[in-house]
């Protein structure tokens, strides 16, 4: 072993202690001139705030009390113009040396008394703008913000904040605007030796709040729970606010771990919740419930991405979920959802379902197994090429017995109640002792065969779902930025109109695709059944249910007896039965819009061997809706007139119409109709021009027609759209 030469520990000794006296020097110098230093810096603060946010910023006094503890007092944050946002009477804070030494600030003890943090927005002003003040950049580029740094820089820069030691009384946080207002007052909060403890009071001891748990910030570790006394926890404001009712027992929330390798930043989390409620319009019609339900949750965020891995689990009573959900950033925005129960019993599964979210399949009984898989991909740059799998997989699956509905009903004679706006209409038996009732082999073929081409071509094919239809319409709402009409199958149709509410929410779909897939791939009706209900029980007007009505309402003869025009036209009017009058003129025939649509819809039936090719247009001149129903005469009628001058073209929509025939004199007014015509826009479909009334008769029919050819235009072009994506 080789001795140290003396000369080099002589070397190595004076270095250090060279280095510890200049140390103590610097830090002698620091102590000494420490006040003045803290002036400094909470000059350039006050300086940063007026300049950047325009705050007022005041501090009545602050000064070192210890070696690195600051007392501040009569600390005011007022934005310009604005309502006071902050104000507080003492604040006692004191940072660690060491993360301090290697440039991190890292809070030790706080000490806060007497203050209140109050956002006001009154009449459009509020004084909290400046948190959405975009800051300035100084650059000409920007670079691109690595995501795994900011996750882990802003985990680190919370847990920093967090205190090894709390000591808060009396602290007020409060929000009014015009018509809400919410105040949660803090008498107390403390952190001590890792065990939180904390009372909040809402508006004035309505409810009392607690927050309590293990706070190990230094660790990474945190545990805390969240609940109220002898109630639910309640957010009235968000209710008032939002449309809201959010409540529920307890909130339990763990940070286990934070780790930041490779490029990556993952973080471990876990959350529970206890007898959540939650209603909102959009959701669903009643309350839904949650008895109990968590996540444990690995969340993996990249450079250009952010994600929670399939690692994770989400329970709801006893059903379980393995989720991968994905956002990338860059090069192009893509979003990832991936869903996998693995193989479950049935019977867990249905009982786990949120109590009020499928009133139709409570209380079912079923055996067997399922297993549910959801694979969703889109990318910003390429929606055409959307992935969209969705697929509810069994073994053994078996339906012992009904719930609150009984799906089987549909096979025999049933009564069935439509609902408008919520209110009932009047009943109908859909069954042979109706005598409006159709069956299905009395139902003209034209008009079987042109609604599936419009509505679902491939109806005897697919098990209720057509994926390829639903994946296009996500391509289109998509590019479009709204929800457009689209997916739906007959099968679907038939589920929501004889079994569901008319309500648009989320839970309605859900159970409106549980309740196909149980008809469909269980054998409860047949397809021929299914579609003699379908043509039974749907809308074809005002008050005009099921094909036997809307036969008779608009051509005074049976089903059996439709043409071919007739039913291309009853196909149209399929989504917006209410508005089928406005497709007829003042003689009873069609509107020059609907041209193209019924030379659309009978090429695709031709090209199907559903009917013989034709080049006049399928019967669209031969359309007559029976005299009580035709609107009175007005000026689309001289331009269906004018169209006439010029040659009819196959590929023009409007073209190609014949003379009118003569206007029936004892033409009704329809449900659109406001003012009675004057007897000589009767009699020559002209303007009467002897009085106001005439005048405002005419007006009135104008708009009428107006908004008619609008709806029509709509109509037309939604059904293009529609037969494009599933397939024509």
């Amino acid at each position: 072993m080789h001795r140290l030469n003396p000369k080099y520990i002589r070397i190595a000794v004076i270095t250090v202690v060279s280095l510890l006296v200049i140390f103590f020097i610097a830090g002698a110098v620091a102590y000494s001139k420490r006040e003045a230093l803290l002036q400094k810096v909470i000059s350039k603060a006050k300086a940063k705030a007026k300049r950047d946010y325009n705050l007022d910023v005041t501090i009545g006094s602050a000064h070192f009390t210890g070696l690195s503890t600051v007392a501040f007092t009569n600390i005011s944050v007022v934005p310009y113009q604005r309502d006071s946002l902050v104000h507080i009477n003492k604040f006692d804070v004191s940072v660690k040396l060491m993360p301090l030494i290697l440039g991190d600030v890292k809070l030790a003890d706080v000490n806060l008394a007497d203050g209140y943090l109050k956002f006001t927005s009154h009449n459009g002003v509020r004084n909290f703008d400046f948190l959405f003040k975009k800051k300035k950049d100084s650059t000409e580029t920007k670079s691109k913000v690595d995501l795994s740094e900011l996750a882990n820089n802003l985990v680190n820069g919370v847990l920093y904040k967090i205190p090894d030691n709390l000591n808060l009384k009396n602290f007020n946080i409060s929000f009014a605007d015009d018509s809400n207002r919410v105040m949660l007052n803090m008498p107390t909060a403390r952190i001590e030796d890792g065990k939180l403890n904390s009372t909040i009071e809402v508006n004035n001891r309505e409810s009392i709040w607690h927050l309590d748990g293990t706070m190990h910030p230094s660790d990474k570790n945190i545990d805390v729970k969240f609940y109220a006394d002898g109630k639910k926890v309640e957010f009235p404001f968000i209710e008032q606010k939002f449309k809201l009712k959010l409540n529920f027992d307890t909130l339990t929330t763990q940070l286990k771990k934070v780790e930041h390798s490779s490029g990556e930043t993952h973080i471990y989390a876990y959350s529970s919740i206890r007898n959540l409620l939650v209603n909102h319009k959009a959701l669903a019609a009643n309350d839904i419930v949650v008895p109990n339900g968590s996540i444990d949750a690995d969340f993996f965020v990249g450079e250009n991405f952010v994600s929670v891995d399939s690692s994770s689990t989400i329970k709801i009573k006893d059903l379980t979920a393995h989720p991968f959900i994905k956002y990338t950033l860059r090069p192009n925005k893509i979003y990832e959802l991936k869903i996998n129960t693995g193989w479950i019993d049935a019977q867990s599964m249905f009982s786990s379902f949120p109590q009020g979210m499928f009133e139709s399949l409570e209380g079912m009984q079923v055996a067997g197994k399922l297993n549910y898989k959801l694979n969703f991909y889109l990318d910003t740059k390429d929606p055409d090429n959307v992935q969209f799998d969705s697929r509810l997989s069994k073994d053994n699956f078996r339906i012992i017995s009904y719930g609150k509905t009984d799906f089987s009903k549909l096979n025999h004679e049933f009564v069935y109640t439509p609902y408008e706006k919520g209110k009932p209409m009047p009943s109908r038996v859909i069954g042979p002792s109706n005598p409006r009732f159709t069956p299905l082999e009395s139902i003209s073929p034209d008009l079987r065969n042109a609604v599936m081409t419009a509505e679902d071509p491939s109806f005897f094919r697919h098990h209720g779902f057509v994926e390829e239809s639903i994946r296009k319409s996500i391509a289109t709402d998509f590019k479009e930025k709204k929800f457009k009409r689209g997916g739906s199958t007959i099968s679907m149709q038939l589920v929501k109109n004889a079994f569901l509410n008319r309500g648009k929410t989320l839970s309605r779909k859900i159970e409106e695709t549980l309740i196909v897939w149980l008809i469909e791939n269980n054998g409860i009706m047949t397809k021929n059944r299914m579609l003699e209900v379908y043509f039974n029980i749907i809308e074809w007007g005002r008050n005009v249910y099921g094909i036997g009505e809307a036969s008779h309402y608009y051509f005074d003869k049976s089903p059996s007896e439709l043409t071919l025009g007739e039913s291309i036209y009853l196909a149209s009017i399929v989504p917006n039965p209410k508005k089928g009058l406005y497709a007829f003129l003042s003689d009873g025939s069609l509107n020059p819009r609907l041209h193209g649509y019924f030379n659309l819809i009978g090429r695709l039936m031709a090209k199907n061997g559903l009917t013989q090719p034709d080049t006049n247009a399928y019967g669209f001149y031969t359309v007559r809706v029976k005299p009580s129903l035709r609107p009175a005469p007005t000026a689309v009628d001289t331009a269906k007139v004018e169209s006439l001058m010029r040659p009819a073209d196959d590929n023009d929509d409007a073209a190609g119409v014949p003379p009118n025939q003569q206007n029936d004199n004892e033409a009704e007014k329809t449900e659109k109709e406001v003012s009675k015509p004057g007897f000589f826009q009767r009699l020559f479909g002209k303007k009467d021009t002897t009085g106001k009334a005439a005048q405002d008769s005419a007006d009135a029919a104008k708009k009428r027609e107006k908004e008619a050819k609008k709806e029509q235009k709509r109509l037309e072009k939604e059904r293009r759209k529609l037969l494009r994506e599933r397939g024509y």
